[in-house]
């Protein structure tokens, strides 16, 4: 079930120099990270990956967690480091149509003589701050008896 995402994260996403790392997992279950800063959150609140080569490993995983149902994770780090990870399932692949179009000709205007592969839908889930002092804060409140000794002492 998908939750929306309010007007921070979507500012993040739009935000161009913040950092956003898409994680798919291929069939065996090994971790694929990598930086994509197509990632952004189109107008139906789903996150919108536009891939460029179609045989990627990136793809590749892709396809196979919208077979399997699988997630994804996305994390996005900004400017002034905060980070947010937001999990949620591919759901659809767009490879022809308009919304193919607009993006395919956006592609070619940002990057020349580019093709695009695919449009990925990803429905967002789950959404959680990872900023370290938030974290710590976070866990600190549920788990106060998780100490090392040497802060017990103090």
């Amino acid at each position: 079930m998908g939750i929306e995402l309010n007007q921070a994260i979507r500012d993040m996403f739009a935000e161009r120099e913040n950092i956003k790392i898409l994680a798919t997992t291929d069939n065996e279950g090994n971790p694929h990270l990598v930086v994509k800063h197509s990632l952004h959150i189109n107008d139906d609140g789903k996150i919108v990956y536009l891939e460029i080569i179609e045989s990627s490993q990136t793809n590749k995983n892709l396809v196979s967690s919208i077979w399997f149902n699988r997630r994804v994770a996305i994390n996005v780090l900004t400017k002034g480091k905060r980070s947010y990870q937001i999990k949620g399932t591919p759901i659809k692949a767009i490879i022809a149509g308009k919304t193919f179009e607009k993006y395919y000709s956006e592609v070619r205007e940002k990057l020349g003589d580019i093709d695009l592969s695919t449009v990925w839908l990803i429905e967002p889930e789950e959404i959680r701050e990872e900023t370290f002092s938030i974290r710590r804060e976070k866990e600190e409140k549920e788990h106060p008896l998780l100490r090392h000794l040497d802060r017990l002492t103090k």
